[in-house]
This record gives C-alpha cells, structure tokens and sequence, in this order.
C-alpha cells in the first residue's frame, strides 16, 4: 500500500475524520480496570501459537483464575502472518495459527473466557512486516466481529510515509501527534458502532488528554521489562540503564503521573505484570502487583501460567489485593516521599482507604510512617493486613510499618 505524501494523508485523514472527534466510547464494559493474561511478556513473536493459548484458556478456568476475574486472554504479537490478504483482510499464521482466529475465540466463549488480539493501526507491525490497519480499518473491525472477539490491544508500532525519507526511522515511527489522534478515535468510533462489546485498549506509550473519551485503557509508558528481554526484569532502574525497556518503579511513577485521569471506564495502563520466574525477588513481586493493584491498573498477567509456584499463584489470586484494584474509585497514588521511602494511597468505597508503604532500599530495612491527618483522617481507624491476611488492630494519628528491602506492606483502613 502506497502513502503519496503527507499533504494528501493530512487531507484524507481530515475527510475520514469529520463527525470522529467527538466520539465516546463504551464505558460499561470496563467499570473496573479488566484482568486477564497477555501473551507477550512470555512468549514474544515467536513462540506462541494455537495450541498454547487452548493450554493458557485451560489452566485459568482449572486454577482458579477465571473465577478470581482474570477472564481476558490477549495473543499479541506472532498471531499474524507476515502479509496482509488481498482485499487489506488481516490472516493468521498459517504455521502457529492454522486454523484461524474464530475457533480459539469460540473455544474460549465456551470456557467462560474471552479472547482478544494484538493489531497495529499504521502500515507496519514492530517487526516491519505490511499487516498495518492504515486504510483497512473497516475491514479489520468486521473480523474482528465475526470472529467473535473481546478485547482490542491497538499497538502505534510503524507509519511509513513513502515520501518522507526520515519518518520510518524516527523516535516516532514515522507518525505525528495529529495523524495518532485521528487513527485512534477512528477505530474508536468504529469498534464503538460495531455491534460488539470489545474492549478498546490503547498503546502508544505515553498519556494523552483523549484517552478517557477514546479507549478503556491506554498505556502510560514504554514497555516493561520481562523475560523476554536480555536479563529478564529490574524493580528499581539498573545501574547501567536498559532502555527502552523500563523498571517497575520506572513504569510505576510514569503512570503515577497520569492519576487523576483514571476512572468511569477508563484505566491507565502501566503495561503487563512480570510475575513469576522473570528477574524479581519475592518481595519485588508483591510490592509490584501491589502497585498495580493500588494505581487501579489492568491486571494483565504475563507469565508463564504452568510454571507458577505456590508463592506466585497466591499472590495473582489474592482476594482482598484484587478487590482494591477492582474498586473504581480512583486510581491511588503516591502522597508522600521519603528518602528510599514511599507511600501510596486509594480512596476506597464506604470511607476506606488502601494504603502501600514501599521501602526502595536495596539493603536496609525501614520503618515507614503516615500521619493519618495527611490523608484528611482525623479519627480512630482500623487496619487489616491484606497481604498477609491478618487484622491490625486500631490506629489514631500515626501509621507506621516495618519493611525490607524492596518489601512492601499493603493495608486497608476503615472506621469499622
């Protein structure tokens, strides 16, 4: 597919686009930030396919998962082949992928599960191969239906204008902030008339002021890093700085930015979780689903399910973690800073409040404090202990823990 010029795109896209912007998506299908598994974080490009998505689908409903709301499954990238067909249709990997799309989504609908997939809205996906839904959109979206697909994960992977010699090869990828904003209210707006309750997740790697009219969920950040990458995953950023791909605490505070825009049906998105066996120590696993859990982020796995230990599977399932996410409140953030030491907060329902007292010392523990009146609390409370399940006892004026290295320790507060 050939781009003649900017000028002319420009020109399309402000034809394409008359009656887009002020397009609305569907709030009700996310109330609270969706929960599910994504592929990527495990098995990259290369090493996914078919069979393994009918084994992840099988494991979530037999463990537990599904039940505890994790009820998404998303194949990212690999899914594709490398060529659009004929009429701009998207097709599956003939090798990892035989038998199409349809059946792995109809085989999770049985399941109780829902499926979604990986698509890019430029002209090529990551790896530069010509799958991009620039000029197709309307056909990629009605597979998308007759597929009988949940979830959308649109990815601003390639733009390449043929005329500019420089865009392909840009921090950008070719693409402008005003041709970004066209492209996703577009699919926006179709997805939102298709028909079909898809969930419509954004990733373009930075916040914009759009998104809560345009998507569910957007990501904040660049990628997080995982297995996947050399090294598998940091907590707190390396010594000898690994980007593009970013620490938990990198990606943390990134999104931490964005706070006051999540909520009504609309999430940030901080990137997937890289539990398990990827880089991080036991307490760098709970402190970095406790961070997801109090900035109200989608709670996407992206582990390798079979190989989850008893520490990791109770800590995704944990109960009264989760439930703070799931409140849609607002997202939590960070209220107060000190030295190596952080604390953050969510406004829950009924006057509750969640509370994570982080210790980012690589070798000390600390005690970590609140005063209670910082957060506009002027009366006796009680704290439970969701990490660990365990009742607190009361409190009046000052909270303090005792944390290790890169340990954390979530608590819930109430008048009860």
């Amino acid at each position: 597919m050939k781009i003649k010029s900017l000028n002319i795109l420009t020109l399309v896209f402000s034809i394409c686009f008359i009656g887009i912007v002020n397009s609305q998506i569907n709030s009700e299908i996310a109330k609270s930030p969706p929960m599910g598994w994504n592929s990527w974080n495990w098995y990259g490009k290369h090493d996914i396919n078919e069979n393994e998505v009918k084994k992840v689908i099988d494991f979530m409903v037999e463990n537990g998962l599904r039940e505890a709301g994790y009820n998404y499954v998303i194949i990212d990238g690999g899914w594709r082949d490398t060529k659009l067909g004929k009429n701009g249709e998207l097709l599956a990997h003939p090798v990892k992928f035989p038998n199409g799309i349809k059946p792995l989504a109809d085989y999770a609908h049985a399941k109780g599960m829902k499926l979604g997939v990986h698509v890019v809205p430029g002209t090529h996906d990551c790896g530069g191969d010509l799958v991009g839904g620039y000029g197709y959109e309307e056909v990629h979206v009605q597979q998308f239906v007759d597929w009988g697909l949940d979830f959308i994960k649109l990815d601003k992977c390639t733009f390449i204008d043929e005329d500019c010699n420089d865009c392909s090869k840009s921090i950008n990828g070719g693409w402008s902030e005003e041709i970004v904003e066209k492209s996703y209210r577009k699919w926006s707006k179709l997805l939102r008339n298709c028909g079909r309750d898809i969930v419509f997740s954004i990733s373009a790697y930075v916040y914009r002021d759009w998104y809560p009219e345009v998507c569910n969920m957007a990501r904040t950040t660049y990628d997080i890093r995982a297995r996947i990458h050399k090294g598998g995953a940091d907590f707190v950023k390396p010594e000898k700085y690994k980007k593009p791909h970013l620490s938990v605490m990198e990606i943390a505070e990134e999104n931490n930015r964005a706070a006051q825009f999540a909520g009504n049906g609309y999430w940030n998105d901080p990137d997937m979780l890289i539990t398990g066996i990827q880089g991080l120590s036991r307490n760098e696993q709970t402190s970095h689903f406790g961070l997801w859990c109090i900035m109200s982020a989608p709670l996407m796995l992206g582990n390798n399910l079979e190989h989850m230990d008893k520490f990791e599977k109770n800590l995704i399932l944990n109960k009264e973690m989760i439930s703070v996410n799931q409140d849609p409140t607002e997202q939590g953030k960070i209220v107060k800073r000190e030295d190596k030491m952080q604390v953050w907060a969510k406004k829950l329902k009924n006057d509750e409040y969640a509370l994570l007292f982080l210790n980012l010392d690589d070798s000390k523990q600390r005690e970590i404090a609140i005063n209670l009146k910082d957060l506009g609390i002027n009366y006796k409370v009680t704290g439970r202990d969701i990490i660990n399940h365990r009742d607190l006892g009361a409190f009046q004026g000052n909270i303090s823990v005792m944390a290790k290295p890169h340990e954390s320790k979530m608590l819930v507060i109430s008048t009860k």
